[in-house]
């Protein structure tokens, strides 16, 4: 039975001795990102006191309008990565390109590489709908000691060493693995420390909730509007109910803990799909893996896709596996 007043730093100390090659730096790392978490979700809470909302004037890589509240997280988080000097490079979805970073001494030792999705869901921001951050930890591939180059972060999602995500909502959380299961910690902002609130998480193995977003029907791939159909279909135990908040930690982590599937597939506008691979799906395919659910693109499993570039997209589909089984089921089968 696990210990419901555990903190994560306590969690993350016991449980040091589960990394492969534990010196520490990854336990290191995860307190880094719990301290940033923190600052974030501080100003997340104040946002709708101080001018914080509507753009900040510029564009990301993929040409969208970043909130301001996005470039905060994003500088919070690579502040925070950078000063502790215990990573050799991030990754950001709201950079352009990645960031080599350099120890005091100009060698960097430090063994892994973050790529981040800083703040998730933020067009959600100025209606005070649940946002969140993705992250995501490799070991470099090139040698330590130099700088790192794009193959340390254009690794497969099964090469991931942890993965986790913070949602901010009526309740702080972070839900995280390092290969051993899936654990919940929630934030009691009184005192400023995480508990484990959610030992163990678990997809359950079937659900009645699937979460797409169906204004964009008429541009899905065949075999998606098969499947919406049949959920919606009155016979055995549907129809589902339809959940789509538009924010994919929310999105998710409500199908976590209550069942269901979550579909961002390919449209007619978007033909590789919209999610990016590196930042958002590789992590939340881990984390459902972890958690006994599946994750794929409508095809192939997520995590064995090699990536090509940086802000590459695709489509994609996790949840509960009964359901992931028959939604791959319809894809395959508007396909013949």
């Amino acid at each position: 039975m696990a210990n419901k007043n555990k903190t994560l730093g306590e969690f993350i100390i016991e449980n040091q001795e589960e990394f492969k090659y534990s010196s520490g730096e990854l336990s290191r790392l995860i307190n880094s990102i719990r301290l940033a978490a923190k600052v974030v979700n501080h100003e997340v809470n104040k946002a709708g006191l101080v001018d914080i909302l509507g753009t900040a004037g510029d564009q990301n890589i993929q040409g969208e309008d970043q909130q301001k509240l996005d470039v905060y997280a994003n500088e919070a988080f690579i502040n925070t990565l950078t000063n502790r000097e215990i990573v050799c490079g991030i990754a950001s979805e709201e950079e352009d390109d990645f960031i080599n970073i350099q120890g005091r001494n100009e060698k960097n030792d430090n063994k892994y590489v973050v790529l981040i999705d800083p703040l998730d869901g933020s067009s959600n921001i100025d209606v005070n709908v649940s946002v969140g951050t993705i992250f995501s930890i490799y070991r470099r591939v090139t040698p330590s000691g130099s700088p790192v180059t794009l193959d340390d972060f254009l690794q497969p999602g099964n090469r991931q060493v942890a993965a986790g995500y913070i949602v901010y909502g009526t309740s702080t959380m972070i839900v995280y693995s390092t290969g051993h299961g899936v654990n919940g910690f929630t934030l009691n902002p009184a005192i400023g420390t995480y508990y484990l609130s959610h030992p163990n998480m678990k997809f359950p193995k079937d659900g009645n909730i699937y979460s797409v977003n169906e204004g964009n029907y008429i541009q899905f791939p065949q075999g998606v509007k098969d499947y919406i159909k049949y959920c919606q279909k009155e016979e055995e135990d549907r129809p589902y109910t339809a959940r789509y908040i538009g924010s994919m930690v929310s999105d998710f982590h409500r199908n976590l803990i209550k069942g269901g599937i979550y579909i961002y597939p390919s449209t007619s506008k978007n033909p590789e799909g919209k999610l990016r691979l590196l930042y958002e799906c590789n992590p939340m395919a881990y984390l459902t893996e972890q958690a006994g659910g599946k994750a794929s693109d409508g095809y192939t499993r997520i995590l064995d896709i090699q990536p090509t570039k940086l802000h590459q997209r695709v489509p994609f589909f996790c949840g509960s596996i009964k359901m992931m089984n028959k939604a791959e089921e319809f894809m395959r089968n508007a396909d013949k």
